[in-house]
């Protein structure tokens, strides 16, 4: 998704990340970028906050129905307008999305047979529901599929010459840090998540709800704080139970661009010196410097290891092309 450029560009292009999963934020997102009167309406919340995923949620929160015409966005927008901006103002999108293990599996397996049990650190990690890859079982229809963990089944479809894993990757530690971490247990926060999930979605929130139900029996280390400033400590912490392992998924498009490059320059110093893996998941405008000149279909992220492009994956983990 596009955090750059003004109203108009920026929800058109959330518009092309939605088509195919949901004519509802389509239909919204292409409703507000032609909409001056609604783009007047954004530009009373810090640029941050004018997000589609967070607008459209905050406008669900408060009763808007969905799937439903443009309309009714723009009616609760104006007849709730305190409401939702309070709301947008006090929440942020955290879409904690378990199915992105889909494709982030793979990788994870590959590092844990070079190096043993990981270390997980997981950089915006909201609820922590992406910490438990060890208790998933996966497929990748045609390549294959995993199987024994006991758990629910994530699938992506797959193109490439996909790793396929031969087993699943041992967990020794999992961590992580978010500026506003989701208790799993907090019933408030979890409806909150629930609620992110796109209209059409059904599937997505059957998923949560057992990815929910997964981290509430050993409920993850989330500290709350700057990831720059709470990174290192946690580095140190991980890499006494097992080798050290950073990702993120479609957090660090919420940085500013020099946040994004100091980022990008601390995991290149810390994978350049062997302290850690790093495992990134992407838009393609996000971190360059891994993107590589790639050329991306819309509503595709690029999946990096140690700051080089291997796939690229959907947003929400539903396919995996091996590059």
């Amino acid at each position: 998704m596009q955090m750059d450029g003004d109203i108009s560009e920026r929800y058109r292009d959330f518009a092309s990340y939605a088509e195919g999963d949901s004519d509802c934020f389509v239909e919204w997102a292409l409703g507000v970028a032609d909409d001056p009167e609604v783009h007047a309406w954004l530009s009373g919340l810090p640029r941050g906050k004018q997000q589609p995923n967070l607008v459209f949620a905050a406008a669900r929160w408060h009763g808007a129905e969905s799937p439903a015409p443009y309309a009714e966005l723009k009616r609760v927008l104006q007849e709730h307008s305190e409401a939702v901006m309070a709301t947008i103002r006090d929440r942020a999108t955290q879409t904690n999305e378990v199915g992105r293990l889909a494709t982030l599996v793979p990788v994870f397996a590959g590092i844990a047979a070079e190096s043993g049990p990981l270390s997980l650190i997981e950089v915006g990690a909201s609820a922590g529901l992406c910490l438990y890859p060890d208790r998933y079982d996966y497929a990748w229809p045609p390549a294959g599929a995993l199987e024994g963990s006991g758990g629910p089944t994530l699938t992506a479809a797959a193109t490439g010459q996909l790793p396929v894993p031969t087993r699943h990757p041992l967990i020794a530690w999992r961590g992580g840090v978010d500026l506003n971490p989701l208790d799993v247990r907090d019933e408030d926060a979890m409806a909150w998540l629930t609620n992110l999930v796109w209209p059409e979605q059904d599937d997505r929130r059957t998923r949560l709800r057992e990815a929910i139900a997964v981290a509430r029996r050993e409920p993850p280390g989330i500290v709350q704080g700057d990831l720059q400033a709470e990174l290192p400590g946690l580095v140190r912490r991980a890499a006494e139970h097992g080798s050290p392992v950073v990702f993120h998924s479609a957090v660090i498009a919420y940085l500013d661009d020099d946040a994004r490059r100091a980022f990008h320059d601390t995991m290149t110093e810390l994978v350049a010196d062997g302290t850690v893996r790093w495992v990134s998941n992407e838009g393609p405008r996000v971190l360059p410097g891994v993107t590589q000149g790639l050329d991306v279909p819309a509503g595709r992220f690029v999946l990096g290891l140690d700051g080089r492009p291997v796939a690229l994956t959907h947003g929400h983990g539903h396919s995996i092309t091996w590059l």
